[in-house]
């Protein structure tokens, strides 16, 4: 069998069910979850605005937001050279080089990277654990992924400031028990929450992730949505959920 020509050793390739896009993603490093694909489909660019994503790793929120909202313009910027050429490699193989960019560079050098309030729109699924806190994961590639050991919520909360123009909206992911902590990073640098949803694997448990979209220099008025439910019974997703991921069945599979 023939290997796809963008396809390395180790990695494989899935299938986004969305305009026939598909993705590399290396199961021995670090694969996007069910959180990416959530906060794509949260995040609302309008045509022609400029969007960029702070952490892209495999590059999925540009490619599923693309496939969402092809009019806007897509960056994506990586700490992890491996991971952001991995996902230049994606965006050639869907042929969209023209519409999203992957750059390998620090947030928290973000002014040397991309000029001050040149974005209309960043959306970040940031490290959710503090340094030295939960279980280590066995890869760097992971452990950067999950804990705050190459930037904090601080440090996107500044990047993102710095680069939005006025009124431009920052769209994240995180875990409930960092609310406070997420807000007040928020705040601190003039992202003012506009809209929060919670996720809840059923409708009778308690919520395991947050949706937050906040507005640079924005009024001081918080919309709450009702929750995002993933589950209608055991296995069963609901239909919110497949309508997200693009299948219009359960038996389609998930990402």
């Amino acid at each position: 069998m023939n290997q796809n020509p963008y396809q390395k050793e180790g990695e494989r390739i899935d299938d986004l069910h969305r305009k026939g896009y598909q993705i590399l993603q290396d199961p021995d490093t670090f694969c996007f979850g069910i959180d990416a694909v959530l906060l794509a489909d949260f995040a609302c660019p309008r045509p022609k605005e400029k969007v960029l994503d702070l952490g892209t790793g495999s590059g999925i929120l540009p490619l599923l937001m693309h496939a969402r909202q092809p009019e806007a313009r897509y960056y994506g910027l990586e700490i992890q050279p491996e991971m952001a050429e991995r996902a230049s490699r994606s965006v050639r193989m869907n042929g969209l080089e023209e519409q999203i960019t992957i750059t390998c560079g620090d947030l928290r050098q973000i002014l040397s990277l991309y000029p001050g309030q040149s974005m209309d729109v960043v959306v970040s699924n940031p490290p959710y654990m503090p340094a030295g806190s939960g279980l280590k994961n066995e890869t760097e590639a992971r452990t950067i992924a999950r804990h705050e050991v190459s930037c904090t919520i601080e440090d996107v909360a500044a990047a993102a400031a710095r680069v939005l123009k006025s009124k431009g909206r920052l769209y994240l992911v995180h875990r409930p028990s960092r609310l406070t902590a997420v807000f007040g990073a928020l705040t601190r640098h003039h992202l003012e929450p506009k809209r929060l949803r919670f996720v809840q694997p059923y409708a009778d448990t308690a919520p395991t992730m947050m949706l937050i979209e906040a507005v640079l220099q924005g009024g001081a008025e918080l919309k709450t949505a009702p929750p995002l439910i993933v589950y209608e019974a055991p296995g069963k997703y609901t239909q919110e959920v497949l309508r997200i991921y693009g299948m219009e069945t359960q038996d389609q599979g998930v990402l």
